[in-house]
């Protein structure tokens, strides 16, 4: 496809949801905004939701995971399942039983006004790093295949996407994502099954006959007893999922936001439910993708990408996609998937941000009704400006860098695990004026034991269970400040 083919599908796609903010966004209330009035179908939300926990990451990176670790990421995602469960049976009654617009108002009726704030704001600051990280992901990969080509400078590639997002989200908020990521999920799965189906038809092969070859099944173990020391020990993965999926999910405003647009508790569980079997069978197609993805290039001898001097195998599924010939179906629904992919998490991150903030610490509820609109409107706008500015700052910093910056956002959702396991598991009430330092406190030290030097962890490899040491040690530090 010519740089121009890209730049008219791309338009294309964002008129499509700019269509979908009108109809959706007819009624500009805050209650729409946030809450999308409590009408939204549980089937489309389940479905919406895959493509927003999914991401760019998943789309560009999980492929190519594959020549590293096999299909270990599943070990995880299974953890994620049993995470999901935990959401259903705990956090959902709650969050619906109190009826909040922001989860962390929780925090608030629980132990005080600190650890309401010392929850919001440690999901902001997982939330910009996070979504900021997953955009720069996918804006390099949209860089690399077209915009570098016309001379389009990284900046203003961020900032036409961000502006996009804001347009489309700006009415409707919640209630119009709730349909773009539905559309998004749709697009993002067709083009890794579209994917999947001409790279066999170009190996002759049937997906059968593809699952049950030898040289699939050589890059295809998904558990690991053998290495506790490993990254991909079945227990560090299983557990670690199981965390990640209650912090990231389940603790997580972006995530629940949705949720809390159902009708009632009942249809939110289902929601959960559908969601947590598809993300299963979803994850395990993306795997096989990379899987097929390797087969290809060693069949064919098509070079993994080298960026910056860096050999990038998340860039695989881009270069066998746009640049080997594969016809026009793969590289239309690749181009529209990996869009897909970059804004069903960046929509969804812009609007719960903006709902965080504007509940959370402009306390928009209790202002009055003629301030209310106009003051979300101005926040939604400085979340779009904070997103471009993280962006840009990570395309300036190392690579390294930016994964560290992208591994603390994992860090600050330790505080937010301990805080509600605390609330959710004991009866004590806590000295809710320190709460802060616990947090902060909880995220030194395992950022300290993390880092130990081999001397003293030997060749132990510190994975997803980072997560529950963080959040832990949060929960010891409250037991250390609970009232008498």
């Amino acid at each position: 496809m010519t740089a121009t083919q890209i730049l008219l599908l791309i338009a294309a796609y964002f008129i499509v949801l700019i269509l979908i903010s009108y109809v959706t966004g007819k009624e500009d209330s805050n209650d729409a905004f946030f809450k999308a009035n409590k009408s939204a179908p549980w089937y489309l939300v389940a479905f919406g939701m895959i493509g927003a926990s999914l991401s760019g990451v998943t789309f560009i990176s999980v492929p190519g995971m594959i020549e590293g670790q096999q299909f270990a990421y599943m070990q995880g995602v299974f953890g994620f399942f049993v995470g999901y469960l935990c959401i259903i049976t705990l956090l959902l009654p709650l969050y619906y039983k109190l009826n909040v617009t922001s989860i962390y108002e929780y925090l608030e009726q629980r132990f005080g006004t600190v650890s309401y704030k010392t929850g919001a704001f440690f999901f902001l600051l997982s939330r910009v790093t996070g979504a900021s990280f997953r955009l720069f992901l996918v804006a390099l990969a949209m860089q690399y295949i077209v915009f570098e080509s016309i001379g389009v400078p990284f900046w203003a590639t961020v900032v036409i996407s961000i502006v996009l997002i804001w347009l489309y989200t700006n009415k409707g908020g919640i209630k119009t994502i709730i349909w773009t990521d539905t559309i998004q999920t749709l697009a993002m799965l067709v083009s890794v099954l579209v994917a999947i189906y001409l790279i066999n038809t170009k190996l002759e092969w049937s997906f059968m006959e593809a699952m049950s070859s030898d040289t699939f099944s050589s890059k295809s173990q998904i558990f690991f007893f053998d290495d506790p020391n490993s990254k991909t020990y079945f227990w560090k993965y299983f557990i670690g999922g199981i965390f990640i999926a209650i912090a990231m999910t389940g603790l997580d405003q972006d995530m629940m936001q949705k949720n809390l647009t159902c009708k009632n508790k009942k249809e939110a569980q289902k929601n959960m439910l559908t969601m947590a079997s598809l993300v299963v069978i979803v994850n395990f197609i993306f795997l096989a993708l990379g899987a097929l993805l390797f087969i290809y290039s060693h069949k064919f001898g098509v070079n993994i990408p080298v960026v910056a001097g860096k050999t990038r195998t998340d860039l695989l599924f881009p270069e066998i996609a746009m640049n080997q010939g594969l016809g026009t179906a793969l590289a239309v629904t690749f181009i529209i998937g990996l869009i897909a992919a970059a804004y069903s998490s960046a929509d969804s991150a812009l609007t719960s941000l903006t709902t965080s903030f504007s509940v959370d610490f402009l306390d928009i509820k209790n202002k009055p009704e003629a301030v209310q609109k106009p003051l979300r409107k101005k926040v939604h706008i400085a979340v779009s400006l904070v997103l471009i500015t993280v962006v840009i700052i990570f395309n300036a910093l190392e690579g390294s860098v930016v994964s560290n910056l992208f591994k603390f956002a994992t860090f600050t959702y330790g505080p937010l695990l301990g805080l509600f396991a605390f609330g959710v598991l004991t009866p004590f009430k806590i000295k809710d004026k320190y709460s802060w330092i616990v947090a902060l406190a909880s995220i030194l030290l395992s950022y300290g034991i993390t880092n130990l030097p081999p001397k003293i962890i030997g060749a132990y490899q510190f994975h997803w269970e980072i997560l529950p040491l963080n959040g832990l040690l949060t929960f010891i530090g409250l037991i250390l400040i609970r009232r008498k």
